[in-house]
């Protein structure tokens, strides 16, 4: 029950902010209002899609289908992304890490923005850039076209941005070390403000290869356990 609460809070907590930001936060007026304000939104979209993640590994609830039903309002949410497609990709990066053939989520070259530009082809489809663009120009209707950059495009964008670099990146580029077997798959070392701050704790990502039942918001626990235990 606590996960669908909290996957239902971050949900609310990130429709409330971008409602709040596109009707009463005016991107010209202060500048400094308007950056924390979109950054807080480009955070709460990394919380989106973290909340699809535990979706897909079955952790929001007990229950498939609420599972189900979590993870594609999340996914839509978020950029307009097939909970069906993402979920069967996911499967095989945790089948199959840093397999060049086999992961959708590698790319053979360690350079940051080339497995970026990879990442984003890879994920990117036709559907979502029309939902995007049929929303886009919906928001249109009721929200100034600046603000809707600012709070729902950049945001969105910048979450991207951070849950690349935090979840797939510095988790699995090379070089691959013996520490990093089985999974191939690196961790923070342990300080949970900035595991939390940087990607909901999704930067113990060795933990989550070894433990993917458990949900984000209970991964900090797995490597204070493990960190105590050495």
């Amino acid at each position: 029950m606590i996960g669908l609460i909290i996957a239902i809070s971050v949900i609310s907590v990130w429709l409330s902010h971008l409602l709040y930001c596109l009707n009463f936060v005016h991107p010209n007026e202060n500048i400094l209002v308007t950056i924390l304000h979109g950054l807080t939104q480009a955070y709460l979209f990394t919380g989106l899609f973290i909340t699809a993640h535990d979706a897909m590994h079955g952790t929001v609830s007990r229950y498939k289908t609420i599972n189900k039903v979590i993870g594609t309002i999340a996914c839509f949410l978020f950029a307009g992304l097939s909970y069906k497609r993402l979920i069967h990709s996911h499967a095989l990066h945790h089948k199959h890490p840093t397999d060049t053939e086999k992961d959708p989520d590698f790319h053979h070259s360690n350079n940051y923005f080339l497995w970026f530009f990879s990442f984003m082809v890879r994920y990117t489809t036709i559907s979502q850039i029309v939902i995007m663009a049929i929303t886009f120009n919906v928001l249109k209707i009721w929200f100034l076209e600046s603000s809707i950059l600012v709070f729902w495009v950049i945001p969105s964008l910048l979450g991207t941005i951070q849950l690349f670099t935090f979840g797939t990146y510095f988790p699995h580029k090379k070089p691959h070390t013996t520490a990093m077997q089985p999974h191939f798959a690196r961790s923070l070392r342990k300080n949970h403000i900035v595991a939390m701050i940087t990607c909901y704790f999704f930067g113990y990502h060795s933990e989550h290869h070894q433990y993917p039942h458990i949900p984000w918001w209970k991964l900090y626990s797995v490597k204070t356990n493990q960190t105590d235990s050495k």
